[in-house]
């Protein structure tokens, strides 16, 4: 009986070394979180026609003004309807009529006066003054006033540039 004792009292407790299983997680639960994919959520508006749709006329498509520098003439043009003028150099290589191109914008700015943008096509060696020339005429027109002073108005502020289709 008193060898029962003496074992129940000697007996140490034991601690749990978690030591490895803490390394484990301090480097598990980083590499999980880099890893993982967070979704996305996307949505794409659809407007499906519906029975009185069919009977109605298709819409007139928007009217989308396309402005291409040529090294011959400046094309003014519709992206729908395809090209509306075209305005010839007359004197030189880089010397394009921006005033008559102010002129025929002034008349498409008034068929479309809610119209704010345009797109820019180039040619490849369009120099980068005339570039800048033709955008400072798609933005703004100078007009004279009632007491013939001079105002800018705004034509197409919005310019979108890009690369001109190539003519075959």
């Amino acid at each position: 009986m008193s060898l029962r004792r003496y074992r129940g009292r000697h007996q140490e407790t034991t601690e749990l070394n978690i030591t490895a299983f803490m390394n484990l997680m301090v480097i598990l639960v980083p590499f999980l979180l880099i890893t993982a994919v967070f979704s996305r959520l996307a949505v794409l508006e659809l407007n499906l026609p519906t029975s009185q749709a069919e009977q109605e006329e298709p819409p007139e498509p928007e009217f989308m003004l396309e402005v291409t520098v040529r090294e011959a003439s400046i094309e003014v043009g519709d992206r729908n309807q395809g090209m509306l003028t075209s305005i010839d150099n007359e004197a030189g290589e880089e010397d394009y009529d921006l005033k008559k191109l102010s002129e025929y914008l002034v008349s498409v700015k008034e068929k479309f006066p809610t119209k704010t943008d345009a797109t820019l096509l180039l040619e490849q060696d369009i120099s980068y003054e005339v570039i800048v020339q033709v955008m400072d005429t798609l933005r703004v027109v100078e007009k004279i006033d009632e007491e013939a002073q001079p105002f800018r108005a705004e034509l197409f502020p919005e310019i979108s540039i890009g690369d001109a289709p190539v003519l075959n």
